[in-house]
């Protein structure tokens, strides 16, 4: 439940390079769904993995100072539903201490996709994780590319890209296969 919270919060960090600078509500508020997930430490990310999570849902309070973030994650070996609200940090970063501390950030938002960063540091290890959410089942051949050149600004190597969609499942969400 933990991890999965962690990895959702992810969703909702505004700004770096890529991103604007200021965050457009209008572009992550709505129904999400995650498309791929990668990982400098892959076992993280992986379907059983501590920090994998079903995006659902983005929503803005007060233009995005308070994101509230849907989704799934397993709790107790079983897949639950969890909405949390998150306070903006130090300009458009998000710090959470939650199974070690993270540092959560947005690095590309456009109409159909959003890409989150963070690092978790559990106190033996630091991981860098993103996750693509979009709109829709799939990226289109542009957008899979920005994630992997994304991927690779951040020491991600793009073998370690996970495929969400094809391999979880989130309840009443048919767009995740088992």
């Amino acid at each position: 439940m933990k991890a999965g919270f962690l990895t959702l919060l992810l969703g909702l960090v505004c700004a770096a390079q890529e991103a604007p600078a200021e965050l457009d509500p209008s572009q992550v508020t709505g129904q999400w769904h995650t498309i791929y997930a990668a990982a400098d430490n892959k076992e993280k990310i992986m379907k059983g993995g501590p920090l994998r999570c079903y995006y659902h849902q983005i929503e803005c309070i007060n233009d995005c100072k308070y994101p509230s973030l849907t989704f799934y994650a397993k709790d107790d070996g079983g897949c639950q539903l969890f909405t949390e609200v998150i306070k903006r940090q130090e300009g458009d970063v998000y710090v959470i201490e939650f199974t070690g501390t993270n540092v959560l950030q947005l690095i590309y938002v456009s109409d159909n996709m959003v890409v989150t960063y963070f690092e978790n540091d559990d106190g033996e290890k630091i991981t860098k994780i993103t996750e693509g959410v979009g709109r829709g089942d799939s990226f289109a051949q542009e957008e899979l590319q920005k994630y992997q050149e994304l991927n690779s600004k951040r020491g991600i190597p793009n073998e370690n890209i996970e495929n969400v969609i094809e391999t979880g499942k989130a309840p009443e969400d048919s767009r995740y296969r088992k």
